[in-house]
């Protein structure tokens, strides 16, 4: 039921999550941060089961944080979403693997190239330029298909999510209580204002 995009442009990845905290069609959480910040320039979003979401980001991102520590550098996007990939896969093999999907982003700190990976709970890993997780999967592909390119900026793929996010609260039943948006830049993670009420635009 939960919702996670995601969309890369010409210097930044941009990731968005549902605010509500769901069991089936029930609402737990009204105001429910679905990211973690693993680094200065890497973000990840999670969808799944209620306790294997929380325990497995904080697991990921505890680890990150002793890396850079010990190592006194940060791990690259592309490095963590291989390290990840490897503990879900590890879990995959273990009596109770973890039920979880994710989206990781970030931009290089060296080559200030933004970076967008896409994870499941079957430890698949694949770098695209923009991805779904949830319903969105079935509703927003078809529009990040046609208005996506390498080059947007900022401002164009706030618009992009926004015509996803109308999309969405025009085809499906379910109240998301809002998206939660956060862009990475070569300057670190910034929280983005998005405007989740406004009226839908008539087909």
């Amino acid at each position: 039921m939960e919702v996670l995009l995601g969309i890369t442009g010409k210097d930044f990845t941009l990731i968005a999550a549902s605010k509500a905290a769901m069991r089936g069609v029930t609402i737990l959480k009204a105001e429910d941060d679905k990211t973690r910040s693993l680094n200065k320039h890497t973000l990840m979003a999670y969808s799944g089961e209620a306790g294997d979401t929380v325990q497995f980001a904080e697991y990921i991102q505890a680890n990150a944080q002793l890396y850079s520590m010990r190592n006194e550098t940060d791990l690259s996007p592309s490095a963590l979403a291989n390290f990840v990939r490897g503990e879900l896969a590890s879990s995959l093999r273990s009596r109770k693997p973890y039920n979880v999907n994710l989206l990781l982003g970030g931009v290089d700190p060296i080559t200030h190239k933004p970076s967008l990976y896409w994870l499941d709970y079957l430890a698949s890993l694949a770098n695209l330029p923009y991805a779904a997780h949830g319903y969105a999967q079935y509703y927003c592909l078809s529009i990040l298909d046609k208005h996506h390119h390498p080059d947007i900026t900022l401002a164009q793929g706030i618009k992009i999510l926004g015509m996803c996010a109308d999309e969405l609260k025009r085809r499906l039943p379910i109240d998301f209580k809002g998206l939660t948006v956060k862009a990475v830049t070569k300057d670190g993670i910034v929280p983005i204002e998005f405007d989740y009420s406004k009226v839908v635009k008539s087909a």
